[in-house]
C-alpha cells in the first residue's frame, strides 16, 4: 500500500508539473513591483466577489496589453480560433479535478477538448471567448482599475475546493466537488454524499463534505473585526457555493445565523453604509454558471459595484471580483505548481477601488489565498497556512499615495434574446463554410 501511494503522488506530480522545473520561493511567482502599502490603513472595507466558472482567455483573452490568446491548440495538434462562446450556454463542460489535468496535459495546455463535453458533436465549446462587444462593462472597470493577467485558481479543479480557499487558504484536501451532485453540499450534505479528499500522503479517500479548520472568519470574529458572508440560503440555486456551509463549527454554531445572510442584502448594506470590514459575495443564477446568462451575470455584478460606489463607503473601499475556476475553458497559460493541489488554470480578477492603480494591468501571481493575505496585512492577523503564508498580496495593484478617485458608474445593458438558437445558427454556417472551402480545394487538379 505505501508503494502504490507513492506511485500514485508520483505520477501525480508528473501529470500537474509536466517537464517544467519549479524552485521554492519565499512567495509564489515573481516578487511584485513596490507599493505604498503603509496606506493600507485607508481600506477600511474589503469585499471578495466570487462569480463561477470562466478561464481568463475566455473573457479577458482580446484585453489590448495582456497576455491573452485569440487561439488554441487542441489534442490533434491543430490550432483553432476561439470563436463566441454563446450568452447562455446549451450544456456545461466539464472542470473537475481529472478534467482540469487532462485539460493541463502535464504542461501542453491542449487537451481542453477532452474534457466532458469538450468536444461535443464537434462545438469544441471550450475553445471559446467573448469580447468587448459581449461584456462591455467588465472592459470598461478593466481599462478604469486593475486587471490581473496572473491570477490562478487556487485549486486544479471545480467550485467546492476552490470557495474553501476564499475562506481558508486550503480546501482540507478536497479535489472535487460532493458526489453525488446536488444543491446542499458541505455541512448540509446527504449521509451517502462524499467528496475526494487527497491525504499529505497522496492517497486519495472519499470522506463527508463537512470539514472543521480554521478560516479567515474565525480570525476575523476572534479580533472583533466585523464581517459577513452574503450567499443564497438553503434551498437556493447558488447555496452550493455558500463555502462556510463545509465548515462544522460554523455551520452548526451561532455564527450561522449572524454572520451568513441573504445575497441580496449586499446592495442594502453598501448603500446604507453597513458594510463589515470584510464580506464574502456568491450568488445563483447571476453567477455565471453555464448554462446562466454572462450578460445577466455582469448587470448584477454593476448593480452591486453601483452600488457600493454610490454608498458612504466607497472612498475606504477594495473589491475583488473574481470567477471560482476555469469551467473547462482554454488558457494558454501553464499554471505554476506550488504543490500537490495547484495552482489551476487562470481566473480573471479585477481590483476596484479609489486606490486601485487606473487602467493597470498586474502580471504578479495571484491566488485566492492573495485575498486572505491582504485582509491579514490590513487588520495584523495571522496566516492559516503555507499558502496565505507565500501568497502576493496585491499590494503592488494599489497606489495610496492618491486622491481617492471617483465611483464609476455603469449602466447595464440588453442581453440577447433566445441566444442558442442565434449560436446554433452561425455554427451551423461556419460548417457550411469550412464545407464548402474543403469541396473548392478538392476540386482542384
Amino acid at each position: 500500500m505505501q508503494v502504490a501511494s507513492f506511485l500514485s503522488l508520483l505520477l501525480l506530480c508528473i501529470t500537474l508539473c509536466g517537464c517544467q522545473n519549479t524552485k521554492a520561493h519565499e512567495r509564489f511567482g515573481p516578487a511584485p513591483q513596490p507599493s505604498n502599502g503603509d496606506g493600507i490603513q485607508k481600506i477600511k472595507h474589503i469585499v471578495f466577489i466570487i462569480k463561477e466558472n470562466r478561464s481568463f482567455d475566455t473573457y479577458f483573452g482580446t484585453f489590448p496589453g495582456v497576455d491573452g490568446a485569440t487561439s488554441g491548440q487542441t489534442s490533434s495538434g491543430k490550432v483553432v480560433r476561439l470563436r463566441r462562446t454563446p450568452d447562455q450556454m446549451p450544456y456545461d463542460i466539464g472542470h473537475s479535478w481529472e478534467n482540469a489535468r487532462t485539460a493541463i496535459d502535464g504542461g501542453s495546455m491542449s487537451k481542453f477538448d477532452k474534457v466532458r463535453n469538450g468536444n461535443l458533436n464537434g462545438d469544441l465549446m471550450p475553445y471559446t471567448q467573448l469580447t468587448e462587444a459581449e461584456i462591455p462593462n467588465y472592459f470598461s472597470y478593466a481599462r478604469n482599475f486593475v486587471l490581473a493577467d496572473r491570477m490562478f485558481s487556487s485549486l486544479a479543479g471545480p467550485s467546492f475546493p476552490n470557495h474553501l480557499y476564499t475562506v481558508a487558504a486550503q480546501s482540507g484536501g478536497a479535489l472535487d466537488n460532493p458526489e453525488p451532485a446536488h444543491a446542499d453540499w458541505g455541512c448540509d450534505a446527504d449521509d451517502n454524499q462524499t467528496v475526494l479528499v487527497q491525504k499529505p500522503t497522496g492517497a486519495t479517500e472519499a470522506e463527508r463534505s463537512c470539514f472543521d479548520f480554521q478560516t479567515l472568519a474565525d480570525e476575523l470574529e476572534a479580533t472583533h473585526i466585523e464581517w459577513k458572508y452574503y450567499a443564497p440560503v438553503r434551498g437556493q440555486y447558488g447555496y452550493q457555493w455558500s463555502a462556510l456551509d463545509g465548515i462544522q463549527h460554523i455551520r452548526n454554531g451561532t455564527l450561522w445565523q449572524s454572520r451568513v445572510v441573504p445575497d441580496p442584502q449586499f446592495t442594502s448594506d453598501a448603500l446604507q453604509g453597513h458594510l463589515p470590514a470584510v464580506s464574502w459575495l456568491v450568488t445563483g443564477e447571476s453567477s455565471e454558471h453555464p448554462p446562466h446568462s454572462t450578460c445577466m451575470g455582469e448587470n448584477w455584478t454593476v448593480r452591486q459595484l453601483n452600488a457600493v460606489m454610490d454608498g458612504p463607503d466607497w472612498n475606504s473601499t477594495a473589491v475583488f471580483l473574481t470567477w471560482d475556476d476555469f469551467g473547462g475553458f482554454y488558457d494558454h497559460v501553464l499554471p505554476p505548481i506550488v504543490d500537490n493541489y495547484g495552482f489551476g488554470p487562470r481566473v480573471p480578477l479585477l481590483i476596484i477601488s479609489p486606490y486601485s492603480k487606473q487602467g493597470h494591468i498586474t502580471h504578479t501571481t495571484y491566488e485566492f489565498s492573495s485575498f486572505l493575505t491582504f485582509v491579514e496585512h490590513r487588520f495584523g492577523l495571522s496566516s492559516l497556512t503555507d499558502r496565505d503564508r507565500k501568497a502576493n498580496d496585491m499590494l503592488d495593484s494599489f497606489d495610496f499615495s492618491q486622491s481617492p478617485r471617483p465611483p464609476l458608474f455603469l449602466q447595464e445593458h440588453g442581453c440577447p434574446s433566445a441566444p442558442e438558437t442565434r449560436w446554433w445558427i452561425r455554427k451551423w454556417w461556419d460548417r457550411v463554410v469550412a464545407h464548402t472551402s474543403e469541396a473548392t480545394k478538392d476540386s482542384k487538379p
